[in-house]
């Protein structure tokens, strides 16, 4: 057995084959839960390797050198005994659902390469994902690095031949991963200032700057008792036990009838919802861990990484003025804040505004909601206000597809300036810190660039379901009045397209416009928010993929949403490009009422 920290260049540019046992699951990621947070980390590397390369002069080696590295797990592999003449084959005995994945990633990228004519950057990933020819004889599948188990081979072998279609294959998780990734980084090129060096920055880090550590395993050595052992679970010590235990002890030091603080203020440290598993960015944490993370961040205005919560604890309280006791009593007192982040769900301004933060996984900010909400001097008006303006914020930087790379600095920052002006002004401070942002990396949209977005970008293939869900949602409540029964859209809706995805049988784009650029237009302007809306489930199955008149009737009949609506109210009997840019401009405006802009919230 060996075990060595490799880059994903290492790990496929030589010809080999990773087996993917028949036994093994099929794939199973998704876009909310492991493709998104990957491609945030792929692109924040990215970035910083830009700034690395601006600080090295242009100098390509010095700036890898100085930006660091990502890791991405472990992957487990068994050497197959293979002949000279053969391509080296391994089985994959743990890891299979990561490989799989980063060949999607490595060959979108590839793929978006060839469509921005980065020829020399293609060229080069294209190695990683494809064996050479002289293996192959005959045998096409030969040339994938990894072979998934039998039922995704099919889609795998779909996806990887960029030149196939995929409509027949477009509910399967592979072929949906790497449309996404490759959605994403033709977003993120586009954007980028110069091309060459956003093309050299993402090879870079494809080829260099993720890491893995890989254990390869002999022919003699057994996989099952390996993997057994990688995967035990031992039930090793939280930070929350090592600070119950400090506390105790210097509670104990200082008057040992202090005890009593296990009883009373610490008491919540039991509760089984304290130590359940949550999602922390790609880690899970028991969610006790990451409450005293971002307690600490909330009192000491600094990071403080999640492997050194306890260490950050005890010299927090190693040199705070307050006593055992009253630490002890501000950790219980917050908790309960926090736990109102975490479990209200009301349709209160309140509750609405958590559900909203909740999709769109901005957790990091939790230390300044934190603050506000256990504050009392800052006032329910205040109050409102602010989360107004932190939602506004997020949600047109999400829309915008804005990194949220910085948003762990924009916290400190809003920590310090909360605590120096106080709580008396909590609103006007928060809402001029972040108007006051002129950098891309902090910027708060205005309605101009939100109206480019809702126009141009397509946002359903950009956005997760449920964090597009609240845009539509959002401008459902915006169009609703004051008489209207019930404030907010429930939240059971889906989203249906009003021009559907496959739309060549009753959408035809005319004899003028049958063309490859009429056609690439239509195909991003579909998925566009001017073309999408919200309806019950049973109600987009019966008229998805049916021709605008049937669906314009059957809106009409059986839907009540002020979305539909409104795009019945203005929708003529023809449902194309225009109408759809026309109404995106539309929802745009509403968008912006909904979620104000600087000056105007």
């Amino acid at each position: 057995m060996e075990a060595r920290i490799t880059t994903l260049r290492e790990l496929f540019q030589k010809d080999v084959r990773y087996l993917v046992p028949p036994f093994q699951r099929p794939y199973v990621w998704n876009q909310e839960e492991q493709w998104e947070p990957l491609w945030e980390d792929v692109r924040n590397t990215a970035e910083r390797y830009l700034e690395a390369l601006a600080d090295a002069d242009g100098q390509s080696a010095v700036a890898e050198a100085g930006t660091r590295v990502h890791f991405l797990g472990a992957v487990v592999a068994q050497q197959r005994l293979t002949s000279a003449a053969e391509i080296e084959a391994r089985d994959v005995i743990d890891g299979q659902q990561r490989l799989t994945t980063l060949q999607l990633l490595i060959d979108a990228a590839q793929q978006a390469f060839e469509e921005k004519e980065c020829t020399p950057q293609a060229l080069r990933l294209g190695k990683l994902v494809l064996n050479d020819d002289v293996y192959i004889e005959g045998q096409s599948d030969l040339a994938f690095k990894i072979w998934p188990t039998t039922t995704d081979r099919d889609a795998f072998r779909q996806a990887m031949r960029n030149e196939l279609p995929n409509e027949e294959y477009e509910e399967s998780p592979i072929v949906q991963a790497h449309d996404f990734f490759r959605e994403q980084i033709i977003e993120w090129i586009d954007e980028s200032e110069s091309l060459p060096q956003a093309a050299q920055a993402l090879e870079s880090v494809l080829t260099q700057l993720l890491r893995m550590v890989v254990i390869d395993l002999g022919h003699n050595d057994d996989p099952y008792v390996i993997f057994e052992t990688l995967n035990a679970r031992g039930t090793p010590l939280l930070d929350s036990d090592l600070i119950k235990n400090f506390l105790m002890y210097e509670a104990n030091r200082a008057d040992s009838s202090s005890l009593e603080i296990h009883g009373r203020h610490l008491q919540f440290f039991e509760d089984p919802w304290w130590r359940q598993e949550v999602r922390q960015g790609r880690l899970s944490r028991p969610r006790v861990d990451v409450f005293l993370n971002y307690w600490l961040v909330m009192n000491k205005r600094e990071e403080v990484t999640a492997t050194q919560v306890f260490p950050a604890f005890r010299d927090f309280a190693a040199d705070s003025d307050s006593t055992v006791r009253q630490i002890a009593a501000d950790l219980e007192r917050i908790s309960l804040t926090y736990r109102t982040l975490e479990e209200t769900s009301d349709d209160s301004p309140l509750g609405r505004f958590l559900y909203n933060w909740r999709v769109m996984q901005a957790g990091v900010l939790s230390p300044v909601l934190m603050w506000l909400l256990s504050t009392p001097e800052v006032g329910a008006d205040r109050l409102e206000r602010s989360l107004r303006a932190i939602e506004s914020y997020l949600l047109r930087r999400m829309v915008c597809r804005m990194t949220t790379r910085g948003y762990s600095q924009l916290t400190l920052a809003l920590l310090g300036q909360l605590h120096a002006d106080g709580p008396g002004q909590a609103d006007e401070t928060i809402i001029r810190h972040l108007a006051g942002q002129a950098s891309e990396a902090y910027l708060w949209p205005d309605d101009s660039r939100l109206g480019d977005a809702f126009r141009s970008l397509p946002l359903y293939r950009l956005l997760t379901r449920a964090r597009l869900r609240i845009v539509l949602e959002g401008v459902e409540g915006q169009l609703r009045t004051p008489l209207t029964e019930q404030s907010q859209p429930d939240r059971y809706l889906t989203i249906e397209h009003v021009m559907p995805q496959h739309w060549q049988q009753h959408w035809p784009l005319g004899i003028d416009g049958a063309d490859s650029e009429a056609t690439a237009r239509r195909a991003r302007m579909i998925h566009t928010v001017g073309n999408l809306t919200l309806v019950r489930q049973r109600l987009n199955t019966s008229v998805s993929n049916g021709p605008w008149v049937a669906k314009r009737d059957a809106l009409a009949e059986h839907s009540v949403l002020f979305l539909n609506k409104d795009l019945l109210d203005h929708a003529g009997d023809e449902w194309d490009e225009a109408a759809i840019e026309e109404r995106g401009r539309r929802l745009a405006a509403l968008a912006a009422a909904a979620w104000p802009s600087a000056d105007a919230v």
